[in-house]
């Protein structure tokens, strides 16, 4: 039980303050498995009117007086959603609390979801997952197959029950006729898109790394970087902003494809993410990468021998996060109301919550793992892949987008380069096209030779992607999107809650002819050396990768 009470705490004022991960994983008080309590919060947060709605109308709290409305909303996720239930004894006096009066929650719980026409508790989740998201049309599940794991594609299902092949993702998507479903995804090989309803994390296939969870948009940088490159054009690939590393992974899974006999060099500055990096490259037998823990990419020197036969680059920098789907820093959950209030609670705030006197009972157990791990706990493995969304505002903006065009400049240092991936989860134009813009017109960029890739040079699925580059009026005259129709159709968008099934996305290539530039020898031209700042004002300290 103390799972319940320590996911109150974080969501409440006792948490503290910080992120969500910065409470949960980072030096704390709580006792429960970290991972349930993300889970569990990252789950109810998408249930959370819906919840309430039952609770009221169940007047649960007027019969359950220990109750606070965030312990009831947290519990009743567990009952309702939960494969396992509530993760405590079945004698634990929370617990009976709930279960005292589960003829009445049920009955309200059914009226609910009939209300919403939903004929099943599948459609049900589905239908709140895109409310929360504020989606008009279900979001698959998209998992890559890796290909680095021997593997029979289709003996993978066996452990899916009722999981049929479709051939479009229109019927994969029909899950209010409960339908369990994927199919092969148009634009990237190898990827696969499921019925929101299936849980991957069950399957045997993603337990033994065959499946990885990964976003249909998180796919387009490693396939865009590496998809249609010959054997003899790729050497060396430098991941910039590698944990927990999904697209590391992916970048090798091309080059073994390939036959190339190139190393994957991985950074990643944080000590923790550096752990979950190295743990997702052995699960994906990932041989050919090499990973750099504690390692900040701007911290590379591009004449350093070791890198001397780099040859294309991925860049995911951190960015304000505006395209994930389902995803806040700290939930702000609607509650039921609490009939001991004269005024309404404050969102999160637990009644009496000054006086902590609360037992948690050694020995307890942490219960069972609930529907998602945290790989995939939004119900999005892409959003969970990304760090939580920053503030946007034009301040944050304008740091971020300084510091993200930094990085591509010091990619464009390595004298063997010959291509570069730049991608962001931001559906900012100051993000995106602006610091294409603004690398395109930098002297390092003109002094060396680089240029977009074009739209007529990539890998076929990405030629086909119809949604490209695009350009609002500028604000600000120093900061507009100066790229020509050529330069945004280069651009490639991903739009959430659209057609194709995919978070927010953005990614562009940069590519350059070594033997025409005046840096194939090596030098580091007129650019600054090692990261030094050409933001201009403004510019955001270099803090490492979050």
């Amino acid at each position: 039980m103390a799972l319940y009470y320590d996911a109150a705490s974080v969501l409440s004022s006792e948490g503290g303050q910080g992120s969500l991960k910065s409470r949960i994983y980072g030096p704390s008080t709580v006792k429960s498995n970290p991972t349930q309590i993300y889970a569990l919060i990252s789950e109810t947060a998408k249930r959370d009117v819906f919840l309430k709605d039952v609770l009221d109308r169940a007047g649960l709290l007027q019969d359950e007086p220990k109750l606070t409305p965030l312990l009831a909303l947290l519990l009743c996720h567990d009952h309702f959603f939960s494969k396992a239930g509530i993760a405590a004894p079945v004698k634990h006096p929370l617990r009976q609390s709930i279960e005292r009066h589960k003829a009445r929650l049920q009955s309200e719980f059914t009226r609910a979801r009939l209300r919403r026409k939903c004929a099943s508790v599948d459609a049900l989740k589905s239908s709140l997952d895109r409310e929360r998201a504020g989606l008009a049309r279900p979001h698959p599940r998209w998992a890559r197959v890796n290909t680095l794991v021997d593997q029979d594609v289709e003996a993978m299902f066996a452990s899916l029950p009722g999981c049929k092949r479709k051939l479009r993702l229109d019927d994969v998507l029909k899950v209010d006729q409960g339908t369990r479903s994927y199919c092969y995804d148009e634009h990237v090989p190898n990827l696969l898109a499921f019925s929101p309803g299936v849980d991957l994390t069950k399957a045997n296939a993603y337990r033994q790394g065959e499946l990885i969870l990964q976003d249909k948009a998180s796919c387009f940088p490693a396939y865009l970087l590496l998809g249609n490159e010959s054997k003899e054009n790729i050497g060396d690939v430098i991941d910039g902003c590698a944990a927990p590393g999904n697209k590391t992974t992916h970048l090798a899974a091309i080059i073994c494809e390939t036959g190339c006999t190139g190393k994957i060099i991985a950074c990643e500055r944080d000590g923790i993410r550096s752990k979950t990096l190295q743990s997702m490259v052995e699960k994906a037998n990932a041989d050919s990468v090499q990973v750099l823990a504690k390692q900040d990419f701007l911290a590379l020197d591009p004449a350093d021998a070791r890198f001397k036969g780099v040859t294309h680059l991925l860049l995911d920098p951190s960015c304000s996060g505006s395209g994930i789907l389902g995803r806040e820093d700290i939930p702000k959950l609607a509650l039921p109301e609490d009939p001991r209030m004269t005024t309404k609670p404050t969102t999160n705030e637990q009644p009496g919550s000054k006086s902590k006197k609360r037992k948690r009972g050694q020995g307890q157990p942490e219960g069972p793992s609930l529907e998602e791990e945290p790989v995939a706990t939004t119900g999005n493995p892409a959003a969970d892949e990304e760090e939580a969304p920053t503030p946007a505002t034009g301040e944050r903006l304008q740091k971020l987008s300084n510091l993200q065009t930094r990085i591509v400049e010091h990619a464009m240092k390595f004298p063997a380069a010959r291509r570069i991936a730049y991608s962001t989860c931001s559906l900012h134009e100051q993000e995106n096209e602006v610091v294409v813009s603004r690398l395109l017109a930098s002297q390092i960029a003109q002094t060396h030779g680089w240029k977009v890739l074009p739209r007529s040079q990539q890998v076929d699925g990405m030629q086909r992607w119809k949604h490209r580059g695009v350009r609002s009026k500028p604000d600000d005259v120093d900061e507009q999107n100066k790229l020509n129709q050529e330069e945004l159709d280069a651009c490639i968008r991903c739009n959430p809650g659209d057609e194709e099934g995919t978070m927010g996305f953005f990614v562009c290539a940069f590519v350059r002819d070594v033997d025409s530039g005046e840096d194939s020898r090596g030098s580091n031209g007129s650019g600054a050396r090692n990261g030094d700042a050409s933001g201009g004002d403004g510019e955001e300290a270099w803090e490492g990768f979050d």
